[in-house]
């Protein structure tokens, strides 16, 4: 038997032989590029599959453009043709494709922050401004002294209109005014009050000033905070006012030290004044009121006296003496007109003696 006779018989697409596969190859291929409209490498490109392909291409091009999602701290402003249409939610959103709306993120909810004089390493704030910090931090007081005054602020996006179509940059344009508002400001105290007592009044009055200015140019923005960072003296005379600024702290706190010794002591003397003043008090009226009582006692005993002298000499005398003598340890009694050899009346004796 020949070898053609021990091959199998196959036929039909599925043919496993040699030739029928290689056929069946071709005939693939061929029926691909009249598919495709021959825009297959080897194939001569038809007017048919350029449409087709640029038609697949465009649908799948709007919809990658027709749908879009906005952050749950953002809010998405819609144009058509450029004209503003609507304010959309967070969420997942569509709008007309191929460019004719165009959605233009804008954080609410986030609260946005400008540094001045210098910039935190790491920050994405898409709205800082890149600008020269030193020229930001130089300003005059006014008490014509430099200073470097550094300070953020912080603030939030209240009306997203306003935001995107009121002011051309409004980023840029707070910049510029809270740099106005802060150099005013600094400008109207001395510098000793800018780097020591006066940082919060300045803060208060910076942030009002720029919420105003904010409101009046229509910027659609809410400043939350002015805060100020780092405040020195220009760098050529930094160690001068280091040492002027380390006597000043000195001389506050041996004045501190002063004070706290004066309320330690002059209380104390106070209450001790005071003390010996109700002291005083209470002595004089003491012997006020014993010389009245004396001087009423003395006058009732003379308005008795006068009514019968006799009887109160008597009883005066009666009652001194009863005062006077069981004060006495030893009585002697000697009676003129005794005859006896020992006029003597021993009264202790008696009293011991007596049952």
């Amino acid at each position: 038997m020949s070898s053609e006779q021990n091959e199998p018989q196959n036929s039909g697409p599925w043919a496993t032989g040699p030739k029928s596969q290689s056929l069946d190859i071709d005939a693939f291929l061929r029926k691909g590029r009249q598919n495709l409209g021959g825009i297959v490498p080897g194939g001569a490109p038809s007017l048919r599959g350029i449409l087709i392909t640029c038609a697949i291409v465009i649908a799948a091009f709007g919809i990658w453009s027709s749908y879009y999602t906005v952050p749950s701290d953002s809010v998405a402003v819609i144009q058509r043709f450029g004209k503003y249409v609507a304010e959309v939610p967070p969420g997942l959103h569509f709008k007309f494709p191929m460019g004719i709306d165009t959605a233009t993120i804008v954080p609410v909810k986030r609260q946005l922050k400008q540094e001045f004089g210098f910039t935190t390493p790491g920050g994405n704030d898409p709205y800082q401004s890149p600008t020269d910090g030193r020229r930001e931090t130089e300003m005059v007081t006014g008490d014509l002294n430099a200073a470097l005054v550094e300070w953020v602020v912080q603030y939030r996006i209240s009306d997203p209109v306003k935001f995107l179509f009121e002011v051309r940059e409004p980023a840029a344009t707070l910049r510029y005014v809270s740099e106005s508002v802060m150099r005013e400001v600094v400008g109207d105290r001395t510098v000793d009050e800018v780097i020591t007592i006066g940082r919060q009044e300045i803060e208060s009055e910076a942030l009002l000033k720029m919420q105003a200015l904010a409101t009046k140019y229509a910027m659609g923005i809410s400043i939350d905070q002015v805060q100020l960072k780092n405040i020195n003296p220009p760098e050529p005379v930094q160690s001068s006012f280091n040492e002027v600024n380390q006597a000043q702290q000195e001389k506050e706190r041996l004045i501190n030290e002063a004070r706290r010794e004066y309320n330690k002591v002059i209380p104390l003397a106070e209450g001790e004044k005071d003390q010996r003043i109700r002291e005083a008090d209470g002595y004089r009226l003491k012997r006020i009121n014993e010389a009245e009582g004396d001087a009423a006692r003395f006058t009732a005993l003379l308005t008795e006296y006068q009514k019968a002298p006799d009887v109160t000499r008597r009883r005066i005398y009666i009652e001194t003496l009863q005062d006077v003598m069981p004060a006495i340890g030893s009585k002697i009694i000697v009676d003129g007109s005794t005859g006896s050899i020992l006029p003597l009346l021993n009264l202790d004796r008696q009293r011991e003696i007596k049952p």
